[in-house]
């Protein structure tokens, strides 16, 4: 293994294990099958209007997955396993594409649709481990006891293993086969609804766009930085919509270390480093600030800071004590 210091991860979605076992979980085990709910579009059940709903309902927050696996190190390797032309599947694809996973398309090849990722799935970690010599971190998504081998033999390899899975659905041989397992419901973010999830994420998909316009944005209302620089001014709406994004990726970032570390105060720079491995576009500066403390600071209804350490903590607000962003002053 490389001897640097430096922590790569490895990601591994079994996404049929996990979408079916989070459906079944909150509507009862083996509710999945017999709703035949593979083939019908979320948000639009067509003659099984109930179904699509019980989907939305057990809509899966990848975001929430993928950010906690970051919290291990720079994501090298990102992998989703399933049939992508069933429906369901289909749905979730720009999620996936928009966070830089692979989508390894598994055609069923027996009559039960049985696809047979958790072989793929387990032949490509091997192979990955001989030939990426610098992955420290193996996160399997899934709960199937097949994975149990998989996970012992890359112990062996030296790798540290991370197991995800859904409550209910997880075989207790595979989280003991692991050196860590996290149950999907008690990782950071996941405690919204999935009816707060889904709008969630059209408001971050759009405030990304108005961030990652760079040196075209500015701080709200800042109209004469943005002329001198020859671009078009954003509205104020934008430029709330952006600030309120990259405080909700401050807040993940900040709940992730606290979880991770049990340690409420952070350092400012390891929280911006784990900010830009859950998304690379974060840039302060586009945001209207010179710096990364000055934009910790904009976000004081949420946090605190500590200047007098000498890497200046941040922590979140206690509960009861955070402010809502209405509180701002208007741009």
């Amino acid at each position: 293994m490389n001897s640097s210091a430096e922590t790569r991860v490895g990601v591994y979605i079994d996404f049929d294990n996990i979408v079916i076992s989070r459906y079944n979980q909150l509507h009862t085990r083996g509710q999945f099958q017999k709703d035949h709910a593979r083939d019908v579009v979320p948000g639009n059940g067509g003659t099984s209007p109930e179904v699509a709903n019980r989907l939305d309902e057990a809509t899966v927050d990848l975001g929430a997955i993928l950010d906690f696996a970051s919290s291990f190190g720079t994501i090298g390797v990102s992998r989703a396993y399933a049939d992508w032309s069933v429906p369901i599947n289909a749905s979730y694809r720009r999620q996936l594409i928009d966070r830089a996973v692979d989508l390894v398309q598994l055609f069923p090849v027996v009559a039960s649709m049985k696809n047979g990722a958790d072989i793929r799935l387990a032949v490509d970690v091997v192979e990955d481990l001989f030939r990426l010599s610098d992955l420290t971190h193996v996160v399997i998504v899934a709960g199937d006891s097949d994975y149990i081998a998989l996970a012992q033999r890359a112990k062996l390899l030296g790798r540290y293993v991370v197991g995800i899975g859904v409550a209910g659905g997880t075989s207790k041989a595979l989280a003991a086969a692991c050196d860590e397992f996290a149950d999907y419901d008690a990782l950071p973010g996941t405690v919204r609804s999935a009816a707060q999830a889904r709008p969630k994420r059209k408001t971050d998909a759009d405030a990304a766009a108005a961030t990652s316009t760079g040196a075209d944005a500015a701080a709200p209302g800042d109209d004469s930085a943005q002329a001198k620089r020859g671009s078009k001014p954003k509205s104020a709406r934008q430029a709330k919509a952006a600030h309120e994004a990259a405080g909700d990726l401050l807040t993940r970032a900040l709940e992730l270390g606290a979880a991770k570390y049990d340690e409420d105060w952070q350092a400012s720079g390891n929280v911006k480093n784990q900010m830009l491995r859950m998304d690379p576009t974060f840039q302060e500066r586009a945001l209207g600030f010179s710096s990364f403390t000055d934009f910790v600071k904009s976000m004081e209804p949420r946090v605190e800071i500590d200047e007098t350490h000498p890497s200046r903590r941040i922590r979140l607000r206690p509960l009861g004590t955070q402010l809502t962003f209405s509180a701002l002053p208007e741009a």
